[in-house]
């Protein structure tokens, strides 16, 4: 059994549990109109049983004020006094305490954001994970910290990365009874480019849970909130620690929850140490929002664009245009913002792929900025996964751009081919045989790149 093969086999399963959990929570989040969120505020230090009740006490209130979700603070779990006790009292999210969080999600049938959890990882450090537990007890979505907190001012000097392994990937909007929401935590704030890019993925809440230092929070925690929330046009909801947690720690606290105006809509303050506050959300107001001022849309995506690379794939919903050619979507692997991945119809090589652009233009003189940059980072990580997968060291990447390139489609698109030693006679027989395949090469069955397309999109899922 080949190797793709082995991986389509072992986790099949869980894909398709995770594609349906998945589409019903998107059409949860469709419906959503309006609901009440409770974001907490709360003071931990190193007693995680202490922590643990607070954390029990801020569910028992948003409960009572009919919250559908709550949104915890960065170290909900504990504030460490120094390193070596920070890295003593972590778990992995298997653990003991995640399993108490999971438990008192689903007995309160209450969503929970638990903004940053000390995740022991197999480095001899940890993440800072952000982790989103639904109604039923279930892990919705984990979130690691991408930008890690080494600073020093004035009043503190603080270096997260002696802890801390950054996270490499931007998570998706996760679909919630609150709606679609984009996970973030504390100095990520600070950045703007993500903001954008969940805005870009769909989302309609932002969620910055803080331990902000009580310096920095007083010089720019409102002002950075209401800048994401304007620039963005989402609700913004940031849970916040307050007080001093040890000797040499405090937090500024005023746990928000901002419009998409940029309008305060509760504000915890900065005494009190355990409470919550609540607003309604209207997603309503974000389509007339949209409408009356149109910021996304008038974006200039030929000049300039943002892109984020190892976004998990959008799951495939329709078949695709390839110049005149339609792609069975079954066959779709990989799909981002502008392109799609797919398996080929006759392969140089095994592991021979296609990556094009959504928009039929033949050239790629003809693609804006937003396509060229959305293209080359979709081969990029098409070629690394294709590496891994086969373990090859090298590919070739090629575009025939043009009828006397030898593009045989007019769309835009890549060639994406692992290389093994020996493979061709001399390395660049590749391109005649390139030329040569429609002639040379049978057309390989329907069911055979269906089953190649679901091994692939297997292993992203897997490594996501």
């Amino acid at each position: 059994m080949s190797t793709l093969a082995r991986i389509a086999r072992r986790s099949i399963v869980r894909t398709v549990q995770v594609q349906i959990r998945g589409m019903s929570l998107s059409a949860e989040s469709q419906r959503v109109q309006s609901a009440t969120i409770a974001v907490g505020q709360m003071r931990s230090t190193s007693d995680k049983a202490a922590n643990l009740c607070q954390v029990k006490e801020l569910v028992t209130l948003a409960k009572a004020r009919n919250a559908c979700m709550l949104f915890l603070p960065e170290c909900c779990d504990f504030v460490g006094e120094n390193r070596a006790q920070t890295l003593e009292l972590s778990e992995r999210l298997d653990g003991e305490l995640m399993a108490q969080y999971r438990e008192l999600a689903r007995c309160n049938d209450m969503w929970l954001s638990f903004g940053g959890l000390h995740e022991r990882n197999e480095q001899g450090k940890i993440y800072n994970a952000h982790v989103l537990v639904n109604g039923k007890g279930e892990v919705a979505s984990v979130y690691r910290k991408m930008h890690l907190f080494d600073a020093t001012t004035k009043e503190i000097r603080l270096r997260e990365s002696d802890t801390v392994t950054p996270g490499e990937r931007l998570g998706r909007p996760v679909a919630t009874p609150a709606g679609r929401i984009g996970l973030q935590i504390c100095y990520d704030l600070r950045f703007a480019e993500p903001a954008v890019l969940l805005r870009k993925l769909g989302a309609q809440l932002l969620t910055y849970p803080a331990a902000f230092t009580y310096a920095t929070g007083k010089a720019h925690w409102e002002i950075l909130l209401r800048a994401r929330a304007i620039e963005t046009q989402c609700f913004v909801v940031a849970a916040a620690q307050q007080g001093w947690h040890n000797q040499k720690r405090q937090s500024w606290g005023h746990s928000m929850i901002v419009s998409p105006w940029g309008k305060v809509l509760a504000d915890c303050g900065g005494e009190q140490e355990l409470g919550i506050g609540t607003a309604e959300i209207d997603l309503g107001q974000l389509e007339t929002l949209y409408q009356s001022m149109p910021c996304f849309e008038h974006r200039r995506h030929d000049l300039y664009s943002l892109t984020a690379y190892n976004v998990r794939s959008q799951e495939p919903t329709e078949d695709r245009a390839f110049a005149n050619n339609i792609v069975d979507k079954r066959t779709i692997f990989y799909e981002s913002e502008h392109c799609f991945a797919f398996t080929n119809l006759r392969c140089v090589v095994e592991g021979h792929v296609l990556v094009s652009t959504k928009r039929v233009t033949p050239r790629l003189c003809g693609l804006n900025c937003a396509e060229m940059a959305d293209m080359f980072t979709t081969v990029c990580m098409v070629q690394r996964m294709l590496e891994k997968i086969y373990q090859t060291t090298s590919a070739t990447v090629t575009v025939q751009d043009g009828a006397e390139a030898g593009q045989t489609v007019p769309h835009v698109h890549f060639h994406v081919m692992p290389r093994r030693h020996g493979d061709f006679g001399h390395n660049d027989q590749i391109y005649v045989k390139l030329d040569e395949r429609a002639e040379e090469k049978p057309p390989r069955t329907i069911d055979e790149r269906i089953a190649e397309a679901q091994g692939y999109r297997t292993f992203l899922l897997d490594c996501s």
